[in-house]
């Protein structure tokens, strides 16, 4: 179905909705009639927010194009993302499970931390909610651009050079009159002085139009293109292989997969902690002292799998790079960088215990015990072993019968043993921990001694990559561009036309600065011999001054 148009006297049609003639300038509509000054905003074209409101897509569309909803968005968004910073988000915490995490803000902020956890808060930025948010604002820059700068290009890209009379006589700054100096070739020095002026000039027989900083009439534009672009960078930090913000703790001697880069380890080869002179470190923690560090580094291998590997496989792992790891001074690799943020000293690591006969104090045999990744059986010889029925890393008391771990860190570790002797083929159960021994199926003849620890200390790497950097570089470069360009530019047109009696017909308008283009004009004006100019919003002014001075008479 052919959309209605509006066809003006000069015989040109118009789409429905417009309000000054895309060819003459002449007002279609009786409200644009009415007005004294033509509405240059968008130089009267159509806009299609302001004429349709029939069907759903029509609500939906001016819904998002509406200023208002704009701004509303905005504002909300801003809400939403100050109130991120109210507690710590979660990827700067340690903590890896969900249990660990409300854990973590009921006892650091009480109530007020349960809830802000429960209600989802402690991981903002990557919530449905706001990612709906940031869409929802994204929609309304593009559509609110497409309803009001697709037309507006138009209409200044088919710009006419004479313009009806009715057009001229309703622009702000308008001139009508002989030239003060009699002359025959008035817009040849018009003409001349406006390219002086840096305005780009057209003539159409006995009328031209001088026009310059048309591109400041899409600074708004620009800005929301450098916003839109922006916003994508924001969203893609949820897409895998983006941005990686990921924690780490690694031990000494330890190989571990790097969370964020699939196929790759981090072997931690050795820590180094060196304090100021005349702090002891064993000392210092002994006494429950912080030590101060003077430099803390990871001697750290990064390893990749071969190709086609096995996802965890590590018999094949070729090295790519080896470094020192210390603060502020990453390791990095395609993109990647890991930082030196913490450590731990002294882990317990191994626990060694002795299968003892508690009446005649001999041992059976010695067993080691990896706190990290415990085996189930250890077989002394052939007839005696233990086995190992619970492991709890850090022992924080019975529930329901059960022994229940605080941590998954092995801080104070505790085990349910099932010893097994020539003497005791059946098996005896047996609960150690620290200082704790519990026999709660009755009297074993035999126990598990403890004989020594070994410990480490482990380090704690932060692994980030943010591929959208650059995209939110361009786009805050283009946002600040638009701001610019339409901030300190002016859009002037001045359209002058002689009529065939010799009468100099002329009118000017602007975007903005209207004192900018009155000071071209008077240069315009006087080199010209042209008509004096009127400025018909202070001639207004005037008249209004005058009738509250007769009124106050």
């Amino acid at each position: 179905m052919e959309k209605e148009k509006i066809r003006c006297e000069c015989g040109h049609e118009n789409p429905i909705g417009t309000k000054l003639c895309a060819v003459c300038g002449r007002a279609l509509t009786e409200e644009e009639q009415q007005k004294k000054l033509a509405d240059m905003r968008y130089d009267g074209i159509a806009i299609r927010s302001k004429t349709y409101n029939k069907s759903i897509i029509d609500k939906i569309w001016n819904f998002f194009s509406s200023v208002k909803v704009g701004i509303a968005l905005i504002i909300t968004n801003l809400i939403a993302a100050s109130i991120g910073t109210i507690l710590p988000q979660e990827f700067y915490i340690n903590a890896a499970t969900e249990e660990a995490k409300k854990i973590y803000y009921t006892d650091l902020y009480g109530t007020f931390g349960t809830i802000y956890y429960n209600l989802g808060l402690s991981d903002v930025y990557s919530s449905w909610w706001f990612q709906i948010l940031v869409a929802m604002l994204g929609v309304s820059i593009i559509i609110a651009s497409i309803d009001r700068g697709v037309p507006l290009h138009k209409s200044l890209k088919n710009q006419r050079v004479k313009r009806h009379a009715n057009f001229m006589k309703r622009q702000r700054v308008i001139a009508e009159g002989k030239p003060t100096v009699a002359q025959a070739n008035t817009l040849e020095l018009a003409e001349q002085k406006l390219k002086g002026l840096r305005y780009n000039v057209r003539r159409e027989g006995n009328a031209l139009m001088a026009e310059k900083n048309r591109l400041s009439r899409y600074g708004p534009y620009i800005n929301h293109l450098g916003l839109i672009i922006f916003l994508v960078g924001v969203m893609l930090r949820l897409v895998p292989g983006f941005h990686v913000d990921e924690s780490i703790w690694v031990a000494e001697g330890e190989l571990r997969a790097v969370p964020g880069m699939d196929g790759y380890f981090i072997y931690n080869e050795d820590f180094i902690l060196e304090t100021h002179e005349g702090q002891a470190q064993g000392e210092q923690l002994k006494q429950g002292v912080n030590v101060v560090a003077k430099n803390f580094q990871t001697d750290a291998i990064l390893y990749k799998q071969a190709e086609g590997s096995l996802p965890g496989q590590i018999d094949n792992l070729e090295e790519v790079k080896s470094y020192e790891i210390r603060v502020n001074h990453p390791l990095k690799h395609e993109g990647y960088a890991f930082y030196q943020m913490d450590y731990s000293l002294n882990e317990l690591h191994k626990m060694r215990f002795a299968l003892t006969n508690k009446a005649t104090e001999e041992s059976l045999g010695d067993i080691v015990i990896d706190l990290t990744n415990p085996d189930t059986v250890y077989e002394i010889d052939a007839n005696t072993k233990v086995e190992i029925l619970s492991y709890v890393p850090d022992f924080d008391g019975f529930k329901d019968g059960e022994p229940q771990t605080a941590s998954p860190s092995p801080n104070n570790p505790a085990f349910i043993f099932r010893m097994y002797t020539p003497e005791t083929p059946e098996g005896e159960t047996s609960f150690v921990a620290i200082k704790n021994t519990l026999e709660p199926l009755g009297e074993n003849a035999y126990k598990m001694s403890f004989q020594n620890i070994e410990t480490r200390d482990k380090t704690g790497l932060t692994i980030r990559k943010d591929s959208t950097i650059p995209i939110l570089f361009v786009g805050g470069f283009i946002f600040m561009l638009g701001v610019v360009i339409g901030s300190y530019w002016a859009h002037r047109r001045v359209w002058i036309e002689e009529l065939e009696d010799g009468t100099i017909r002329l009118a000017a308008h602007t975007n903005k600065n209207w004192f900018g283009i009155k000071k071209e004009l008077d240069a315009l004006t006087e080199f010209a011999h042209l008509p004096a100019y009127a400025d018909q919003v202070d001639l207004e002014k005037e008249k209004e001054k005058e009738k509250e001075g007769d009124n106050t008479l």
